[in-house]
């Protein structure tokens, strides 16, 4: 049994909020089901709570990435007898992800993410490509009903396609602010994501799909044929059979590589 941590008081500038609950602890592992042999990266184990159910679970091998300087020593005083146990000191938004993954085996992600860094971390992830397995992540709920928004919902955007373009995402279970400490003013959710092994929809140039994506949603309740003016015009929109007066919330992934691709083919991808 590992020994217990000292009291840490939650840093608001690190966005801390220290999950207590075991019934949830106990529901994600599940949901997670790690298997002994995985390469497991927590990001933020805080005072591990969910770190030493993941250690069990992964037979004792787990690594974390913890900004908090403050926190460590604890985190070696709890799992002083775990050898499988590895700090990795740092901002996880600065890890060369393919670098921690090395000629091993893909990584998978796991983590309480602090709301203020939640959305630049999985853009970042996304862009390890497939150093990264899978991730299972608890996000804000808002976060987390966007990134798993269909099309024509209201919370479809940006971030959505960005997200489903690579991964299969699913929302899995809400948390309530009562699991923390200190207790946060909004509700969170754990959420999945499974890199596509083969895009379903590749895009011939990834970076001018992203700029037209971004283009598309500037002003959400204009249509195609405002917001892409300057991009494409409304007749070749048509003959990509693409309603220019739709709006960009109606446009599922496919239409969006559809007219990037179409882009690219003329010339105009992020490289011209």
């Amino acid at each position: 049994m590992a020994s217990r941590p000292p009291v840490h008081q939650a840093r608001k500038r690190f966005g801390q909020n220290f999950l207590r609950d075991p019934r949830i602890i106990s529901r994600i592992v599940h949901a997670i089901w790690p298997r002994p042999g995985e390469r497991l990266v927590e990001i933020g184990p805080g005072q591990g709570a969910l770190t030493e159910p993941l250690l069990d679970a992964a037979g004792g091998h787990l690594e974390v990435i913890e900004l908090d300087r403050d926190l460590i020593p604890g985190l070696r005083v709890q799992f002083f007898d775990k050898p499988g146990f590895v700090i990795h000191e740092g901002d996880a938004l600065k890890v060369d992800f393919r670098a921690l993954k090395g000629e091993g085996a893909a990584l998978r992600m796991v983590g309480n993410l602090p709301y203020n860094i939640s959305t630049p971390l999985i853009v970042h992830l996304l862009e390890a490509g497939d150093a990264v397995a899978d991730m299972h992540f608890m996000l804000q709920k808002e976060v987390v009903d966007r990134l798993a928004a269909v099309p024509g919902g209201p919370d479809w955007g940006r971030l959505s396609v960005m997200a489903q373009y690579h991964c299969r995402v699913d929302a899995l279970f809400t948390v309530p602010p009562e699991a923390f400490v200190p207790r946060p003013k909004v509700e969170s959710a754990i959420i999945r994501f499974t890199p596509h092994q083969t895009l379903p929809y590749p895009a011939r140039d990834e970076g001018l799909l992203f700029t037209l994506v971004r283009e598309a949603f500037g002003q959400r309740r204009k249509t195609l044929r405002n917001n892409l003016k300057g991009r494409i015009g409304a007749a070749t929109l048509e003959s990509l059979d693409i309603d220019p007066g739709r709006r960009p919330q109606t446009l599922g992934i496919e239409e969006f590589v559809r007219i990037a691709n179409h882009l690219a083919a003329a010339g105009q991808g992020e490289a011209s």
